[in-house]
């Protein structure tokens, strides 16, 4: 509430604890958000915008749009690094040919020299076992050496990338949703795209006293897609649908939902999401490559695959 009405604005309606009825008036061009109150006491209304006309009504809040309304998925926030992207079909390609000519030269063996590995092995066993332990411990000690305290709330969170290049990939990322968007940019001078900036302005003032979210500079985008959607990049950069300011029914609401997505980009989800999966990913390789390593056949190293990728999920 403290972050949602900021000092000397009242921009936003206060709304007593009484039954609310929202409505959406529509009349000469001007949006007004009302808010009953009980008998006797003064009715409150906003004017949100005097220019221009609004192409598209904001449509009642209603269940339907409840049950199909989701926020960005967390990939969208942002990709994982690109170098990752590009090495990581490679470097499974790579530790399923390693499994497979493990097992190749197993099979290939004489059975003499099976047993003569099989007894050196016996003889060595705490000497494999320290290794493996040594392996384990790495990736221990790599854990804890990466763990970082997330801005605000203070959890701690692996975080394997460094923000600078981070805030590169997500400039990559940007110039990629401008490309695909650049048809249906609505214009600073429409009604919708004023709606967005007056509710981002007024959120971005509001929680000027927290250093995340002074130093962004915000940068709004409102799409012209039907799809009920937005989100926010890491650098900053906000993208609303129209199919989203249809689907509220009042700035409230768009409030809430833009707060939202604005504190993914302020906690840096994206570059935890990334380094959570890059962690992961470059376990998954060592159990992969032991699945093609002792699997006896590949169809059933193909389904212990499936299974490793299963659980990964």
């Amino acid at each position: 509430y403290r972050n949602f009405i900021g000092k000397g604005q009242r921009c936003l309606l206060t709304i007593s604890n009484t039954e609310v009825y929202k409505n959406v008036l529509h009349s000469s061009g001007r949006f007004c958000f009302q808010s009953s109150q009980p008998l006797g006491q003064k009715t409150t209304s906003l004017q949100i915008s005097s220019l221009g006309q609004f192409p598209h009504r904001f449509s009642a809040w209603n269940a339907e749009i409840i049950r199909s309304f989701h926020t960005s998925l967390s990939l969208q926030a942002a990709p994982v690094p690109l170098f990752w992207i590009i090495v990581k079909p490679a470097q499974k390609l790579f530790a399923i040919i390693l499994g497979r000519s493990i097992r190749n030269w197993w099979k290939a063996l004489p059975p003499n020299k099976r047993e003569l590995f099989k007894e050196s092995a016996r003889r060595n066993k705490w000497k494999i076992l320290l290794g493996v332990s040594s392996l384990g411990v790495l990736f221990v000690m790599f854990y804890f050496t990466h763990l970082e305290e997330t801005p605000i709330t203070g959890r701690a969170r692996l975080l394997v990338f460094g923000k600078e290049h981070f805030r590169d990939l997500s400039q990559i990322e940007y110039d990629m949703w401008m490309e695909e968007f650049k048809s249906k940019m609505l214009p600073e001078t429409d009604a919708r795209y004023q709606v967005v900036e007056r509710v981002v302005g007024h959120l971005s003032e509001s929680n000027k006293d927290i250093p995340q979210v002074s130093a962004l500079k915000w940068v709004i985008h409102v799409v012209d897609e039907p799809g009920v959607n937005a989100f926010v990049l890491p650098n900053g950069q906000v993208f609303v649908f129209t199919g989203l300011l249809n689907a509220v029914s009042d700035i409230h609401q768009l409030s809430f939902i833009l707060g939202h997505e604005i504190a993914h980009a302020v906690l840096e989800h994206a570059a935890e999401k990334a380094s959570l999966v890059h962690f992961l990913d470059f376990l998954s390789l060592i159990f992969l490559t032991m699945i093609w390593a002792i699997c006896p056949r590949d169809s059933l190293a193909v389904v212990g695959q499936w299974i490793q990728s299963k659980l990964q999920e």
